[in-house]
């Protein structure tokens, strides 16, 4: 569905705001979530939106969920940002991540108010942990490195600079984007949340500049493709020239998709002994708060509960 296509819904409805969603395994996994949650028969519904669509886009889909009655809410993805920079005025609540990031990727509705909540600062961080050694930054000196400037880069600089101690801290925290605004506005909220954790950015419009920050990293530290590429748009941010850190973590942000990054890095495992992550478990975590948020239910983020749901997801794959 795109937003020209928008129709009343006829009973419950949960959607999904995104850019290709009739591709995500959530299509497949929400349903057999729903039953096991005992939710009922609600329809999850895509609603497509081009890359950095037009705000007035954003807008009408806002404006759309607003004033359904059996629109119960959804997630965003991709447009996070986008979307709340557009249609901020139509929320009655912001949660404080929501309100200090300027996004939201989750929309629900309590008493007839429309809340947008941000929770990737939460879902990103119980990912990382989910694989991050430990005590990893304390014994091996390494870098994190957060190719992409967006909302889920923020999110999770957010998540280690408000959660963590001096020990837990990565050596530094180095940021690149192809364009200068997000590395700014970056910027800007991290000198009111830093509490010292160096941070270096770089503009790098190009894939050979990443090749150099990357190259340039310690031992042991961790490379993050947090830019889209490989699901929202083909490619990597990338070239195949680069030498990922020695010891380190590579994370996927994306499940899906062509994941060249990924191939990239696997191509490299063995040599450099890397350990690689894609975004299966972080897609668990983003849409499970949401779904909580949206039906206001408890769903556990360790456990029996959440394994049991992680292996629903895993079957309908």
């Amino acid at each position: 569905m795109t937003v020209d296509t928008l129709t009343p819904a006829e009973r419950p409805t949960f959607y999904f705001i995104g850019v290709t969603t009739g591709k995500s395994s959530i299509m497949r996994v929400f349903p057999r979530w729903a039953e096991h949650l005992g939710l009922g028969e609600v329809p999850i519904v895509g609603i497509d939106c081009k890359w950095h669509d037009e705000p007035e886009v954003y807008r009408r889909v806002v404006e759309f969920l607003k004033t359904d009655p059996h629109s119960l809410g959804g997630l965003v993805t991709t447009h996070k940002i986008d979307l709340l920079a557009a249609a901020r005025e139509l929320f009655d609540e912001l949660d404080e991540y929501a309100d200090l990031l300027g996004e939201v990727s989750s929309i629900s509705k309590r008493n007839g108010r429309l809340i947008g909540h941000a929770k990737d600062p939460i879902t990103s961080g119980l990912s990382m942990e989910a694989f991050l050694p430990r005590e990893h930054w304390k014994k091996t000196g390494g870098e994190l490195c957060l190719l992409g400037a967006g909302g889920s880069s923020l999110a999770l600089t957010m998540y280690i600079m408000k959660n963590k101690t001096p020990d837990e801290w990565p050596a530094r925290i180095v940021v690149t984007n192809r364009s200068v605004p997000r590395l700014e506005e970056m910027k800007k909220i991290h000198s009111r949340i830093n509490p010292g954790i160096p941070v270096s950015y770089h503009h790098c419009p190009i894939a050979e500049q990443n090749d150099e920050v990357v190259n340039g990293l310690a031992d042991g530290s961790m490379v993050v493709n947090a830019t889209g590429l490989g699901k929202d748009a083909p490619g990597s941010p990338l070239t195949d020239a680069v030498v990922f850190p020695r010891g380190g973590l590579v994370w996927e942000f994306n499940y899906r998709g062509e994941l060249v990054f990924l191939d990239q890095a696997r191509a490299q495992e063995a040599a450099r002994g890397l350990t690689i992550e894609d975004g299966w478990v972080y897609f668990i975590h983003g849409w499970t708060r949401v779904i909580a948020e949206v039906f206001a239910i408890e769903i556990p983020t360790a456990g029996p509960e959440f394994d049991r749901l992680s292996e629903i997801a895993a079957r309908a794959r």
